[in-house]
């Protein structure tokens, strides 16, 4: 398989480096709840209204292409269910939008940095996303995008609440912030729900690899702000930002003991199998391969590893995925077929990496 061309084109364009401390943060994204005035929210909305956001919208897209170039408006029902899957996997669309699609739509920009979701929860959504920690870039470009659309759509605004929401807990700034962390040394040595039992007491969630009501895989957390009302924009990402840094620095301190005692030799052998079993295994399965990219990852993260960057492994995560496997491969796939394509362009990027 020759697949290197059309890899590169599968994963999320957000996702590039070198990143600030991307050695433990995947990502950093903000989140912008936004509803138009005198509009029912989206789930008390009959067709008319969910249209007529995405009209107005798409209005101010053909209206700003100067300030606003690349950007293209989606429609959900004008996808297949692969293509809408594949934007959940590249963190740009939500599980919610893609199960509702009727009237339901996404703005992206060519960098696929920067989503709009409408008609979800709330009539927009505005979402800015980065890899490694740079969550006040995020925040620069969502507020500069949402500059933009306020100032020509009428937003649903009080001067007391805020940004009035679907959700009482986005009432507000509408700011939802959240970072993607790699925590596998503080598994390792047992102090990881010690350390993540800490934020919610400071205000903060920690949630699985797709937001509310998803579990971890591969030692992958979100932690996200838990309220916007009462807080500034610039406070609840100074807090989150303070937070995560404190959570990066005790994975390293993690790892560096893992470094220093007689656990090296068993980390070093804990990473190796896995690194062979990825460039050598002829069958998959998601679960496993998830699993062996995180001791993989954090091999790379150690640099265990000669030759594999830590950006190479980071890529398996979304390869590992089955829309973009199957996008990968060009056609629908059963779940034993995408267990043997899964290890070929697996085994295929690894081996490419070395070259």
């Amino acid at each position: 398989m020759n697949l290197q061309g059309k890899i590169k084109d599968a994963l999320p364009g957000w996702l590039n480096e070198p990143t600030p401390d991307g050695d433990v943060v995947l990502s950093s994204r903000i989140r912008l709840a936004r509803n138009l005035r005198q509009l029912s929210f989206p789930h008390y909305a009959g067709e008319k209204q969910l249209e007529e956001v995405i009209s107005q919208v798409n209005s101010v897209l053909k209206s700003s292409a100067r300030l606003l170039p690349d950007y293209v408006l989606k429609r959900m029902d004008g996808l297949g269910q692969l293509d809408r899957v594949l934007l959940v996997e590249q963190y740009l669309v939500s599980l919610d939008l893609i199960n509702n699609p009727a009237h339901r739509g996404v703005v992206l920009n060519k960098e696929q940095t920067v989503s709009i979701m409408l008609n979800e929860e709330d009539h927009l959504r505005i979402q800015s996303i980065f890899s490694g920690l740079q969550l006040k870039k995020a925040w620069e470009l969502g507020t500069q995008i949402d500059d933009q659309l306020e100032s020509q759509l009428d937003y649903a605004f009080n001067e007391e609440k805020g940004y009035l929401t679907t959700c009482p807990t986005n009432v507000g700034t509408g700011l939802r912030a959240s970072v993607m962390i790699h925590l596998p040394a503080l598994d390792i040595v047992d102090q990881v729900k010690r350390v993540l039992s800490v934020l919610p007491h400071v205000g903060l969630n920690v949630r699985g690899i797709y937001g509310e009501g998803t579990d971890s895989s591969g030692n992958l957390y979100q932690i996200s702000n838990q309220v916007t009302l009462g807080l500034s924009e610039e406070e609840i990402i100074s807090k989150l930002v303070s937070v995560t840094k404190q959570v990066i620095d005790q994975e390293r301190s993690a790892r560096e003991a893992l470094l220093a005692n007689e656990s090296r030799l068993q980390l070093e052998n804990r990473v190796n199998r896995a690194f062979g079993i990825l460039t050598h295994a002829r069958l998959l399965s998601s679960e496993e391969t998830i699993n062996l990219i995180n001791d993989v990852l954090m091999g790379a993260e150690l640099n265990m590893i000669p030759g594999i960057k830590v950006q190479t492994v980071k890529e398996l995560l979304f390869l590992n995925r089955p829309a973009i496997l199957q996008n990968l491969v060009g056609q629908e796939l059963t779940p034993g077929e995408r267990d043997y394509y899964r290890a070929a362009v697996i085994r295929e990027h690894l081996t490419s990496a070395k070259e």
